[in-house]
């Protein structure tokens, strides 16, 4: 039966807490890391009602998409409504984690799996995280000791290229070199110009490894002096970040896109500003409340933005700025992830009893 720590060691590899929003707080936010968690709830939001609905059903663990402490708190009582909950759910011996933003913004994420509900095609981060900045390191080695000179580089993090390792290439030449009169080379004699059979060794090394890893390259390396040089690269395409933005496989009409969120996310009526004849091809995705997100849709030249709610005032910059903007509403565009996850988990701990919360609505309502 898996505990808490299992269940929450999954979520954060699924969807790493460092994807998450600076202002964010999320994790392991109530609870035993080491209890048992043999019933599992996801929802939304933990509300009262959904509290009482895993304490009834004897959940362990709760994953609520909104965290709960969201502001910090300087005493926890019974004399309010939250305070009630937390209690109870202490009481009860109830965990319970946010992914969040995290969750949001994951490879699998709620952004992601809003992208492939509206079936866009080149999906990436609408607004990207910085990327990690790489440097190439090439040195200089004679081929039997190659093997010893890249497991030092190794070692200290050089060589991995996305889900690869140990990535190097190594290409034979010719090297030349003289001592001084001090110099005590490895190979051949001091004040006499030598050459010799070596292997030009290249390898990827995040920036901030560049230094130890020289370090560990000159300790694993024969030469008094080894010739080494390192190269700056480009940045490259982030894989990571916040959003979502892709392309209709076929351009429509906005008043036709409105049709389709419609109809995949069960979101009626549909807000919405701009003309439902002006042409859409490029799409912006940011679930919950997502306006913030206007400006990164609008310098990417993208058509229309579709997220769950938006400030008046955001509303009115889209129209100014002549593109769409689709309000399917907080809970359309992030209660089907928690459903989602729901089957994830259940996959993943199949002893576990995991479902979305029976109880929880959208607070919202229309006549």
């Amino acid at each position: 039966m898996p505990s808490v720590a299992d269940i929450v060691a999954f979520l954060e590899r699924f969807a790493p807490l460092e994807l998450a929003e600076e202002w964010d707080n999320v994790g392991l936010l109530l609870g035993d890391r080491q209890r048992e968690a043999p019933r599992v709830l996801t929802c939304l939001t933990l509300t009262p009602d959904v509290a009482r609905e895993a304490i009834e059903k004897r959940a362990g663990l709760i994953v609520t998409h909104h965290p709960i402490l969201f502001r910090a708190v300087k005493r926890l009582t019974a004399d309010n409504s939250e305070g009630r909950m937390l209690l109870d759910l202490m009481a009860a011996g109830v965990a319970v984690y946010s992914p969040h933003t995290a969750y949001d913004s994951a490879g699998d994420g709620i952004n992601e799996q809003l992208a492939r509900s509206l079936g866009l095609t080149g999906v990436e981060p609408l607004r990207p995280l910085p990327g990690e900045r790489e440097c190439k390191i090439v040195c200089f080695v004679p081929r039997e000791h190659l093997a010893p000179v890249q497991e030092a580089l190794w070692s200290a993090g050089a060589g991995n290229i996305g889900e690869y390792s140990k990535c190097s290439f190594a290409l034979d030449g010719t090297g030349s070199f003289e001592g001084s009169a001090a110099a005590k080379p490895a190979v051949g004699q001091a004040q006499r110009l030598e050459s010799v059979a070596e292997v030009r060794l290249e390898m990827i090394c995040p920036e901030a490894l560049v230094s130890d890893a020289l370090r560990r390259l000159r300790a694993a390396h024969p030469y008094e002096e080894p010739a080494c040089d390192v190269y700056p690269l480009a940045a490259q395409p982030a894989r990571f970040g916040s959003g979502r933005m892709g392309t209709l496989t076929v351009p429509t009409a906005l008043g036709d896109l409105l049709s389709i969120v419609r109809e995949k996310l069960g979101a009626s009526p549909l807000p919405f500003v701009g003309d439902p004849r002006q042409p859409v091809s490029r799409v912006a995705l940011a679930c919950g409340s997502g306006g913030e997100f206007l400006p990164a849709a609008i310098s990417r030249r993208c058509h229309v933005l579709v997220t769950g709610e938006a400030r008046f005032h955001t509303c009115l910059e889209a129209r100014e700025s002549g593109i769409g903007l689709v309000l399917a509403g907080h809970y359309a565009t992030e209660r089907p992830a928690m459903e989602y996850l729901a089957g994830i988990l259940s996959r993943e701990f199949p002893g576990t009893v995991v479902w979305a919360s029976e109880v929880e609505r959208d607070p919202i309502q229309w006549k």
